[in-house]
């Protein structure tokens, strides 16, 4: 039987722990490059910014930093203020999580429609979660054996924090499942596309975060206690933002109707193309928005009041045809 306590183990499980983080920064460095393209778009104002995209690009970036300051605690050789490194690391890797959380979250109060008693409820258990990370923060580190050496933290708040973020996860997956799997008024395509590929991302996420729970409960070592929580931040940020470019991608197309009771009021709606914007609410059930666009020309044949094609330069649209049986002899 392996004694996961024994000096050899741990130096084998450490040198696995390095590896397995290169790894995975390399695998977040990929993620990241490659949709850099829908990051400019905002960045060079070619899209409209919109306030829930504040959430993504904060989450995305500040596991980056995360990633980088990570790399730099494994392979520095020469001595440097590790209690600011890991602090530095700390902050922007639980913002990350909590971050990530925020963004499913968003899309489960869009599904939902606003509705008052769900958001409310995610609020409230988005500050219990960022209490937790917050104080998981706190921790002493410093330089030992010519390495950064974390000497003191609180597993039991990082158990906690891994604990409820699964939670918070399943949470948010059974709230979002439901309301796609028995909508109240059919589905539209924005229904369609969420439960159709959009909610294994949901899935993923809580997932990665049962596994970090459950290398954190079984403790087996201080190494493998932690080894699966970077792997569950990446895999939470990936997905979230991916939700969130499908999403902003998705309603920047075109019309699309959403029946609801009250109507989704998510801003994430983006195109430059278009002109004019109309709104139209019929009676409580039907929320309809479509972009109207201006065209040069007239390619496409225009009627008047009466159903008749008009040609070009006679259109009044203001005008009014008057039926044979009303009109009167000429003055």
């Amino acid at each position: 039987m392996v004694d996961w306590h024994s000096q050899k183990t741990l130096v084998a499980n450490a040198e696995a722990f390095s590896k397995f983080m290169h790894v995975l920064f390399g695998l977040y460095i990929w993620e990241f490059v490659s949709s850099l393209d829908f990051d400019w778009q905002f960045i060079s104002g070619k899209r409209r910014f919109r306030w829930p995209l504040l959430f993504y690009f904060s989450g995305r970036y500040s596991l980056l930093f995360a990633l980088i300051g990570i790399s730099i605690a494994l392979n520095v050789t020469t001595e440097v203020n590790c209690q600011a490194l890991y602090t530095f690391n700390q902050i922007f890797g639980n913002s990350a999580i909590g971050l990530a959380s925020i963004n499913l979250s968003l899309r489960t109060m869009a599904v939902w429609s606003q509705n008052k008693y769900v958001v409310t409820a995610l609020v409230l258990i988005i500050l219990g979660h960022w209490s937790f990370l917050l104080h998981g923060i706190l921790l002493n580190a410093a330089w030992v054996d010519e390495q950064c050496v974390i000497i003191y933290t609180d597993n039991q708040i990082l158990a906690i924090t891994f604990i409820y973020s699964m939670a918070f996860d399943f949470t948010v997956l059974c709230l979002t499942g439901w309301k796609l799997a028995f909508p109240a008024n059919g589905r539209s395509k924005l229904i369609k596309l969420i439960f159709g590929d959009g909610l294994i991302y949901f899935v993923i996420a809580f997932l990665a975060n049962l596994m970090a729970t459950i290398f954190m409960l079984i403790n087996l070592n201080a190494v493998l206690s932690i080894i699966a929580n970077v792997p569950a931040a990446i895999a939470s940020t990936i997905v979230a933002c991916r939700v969130v470019r499908r999403l902003t991608n998705f309603t920047s197309q075109g019309p699309e109707v959403f029946t609801s009771t009250q109507g989704s009021t998510l801003a994430f709606r983006s195109n430059a193309s278009a002109n004019n914007r109309i709104s139209v609410k019929k009676g409580d059930s039907v929320h309809v928005q479509m972009d109207t666009f201006a065209s040069p020309d007239r390619s496409v044949a225009e009627y008047d009041a009466s159903g008749k094609i008009v040609k070009d330069d006679e259109f009044d649209p203001e005008a009014q045809i008057i039926s044979n049986e009303f009109k009167r002899p000429p003055y």
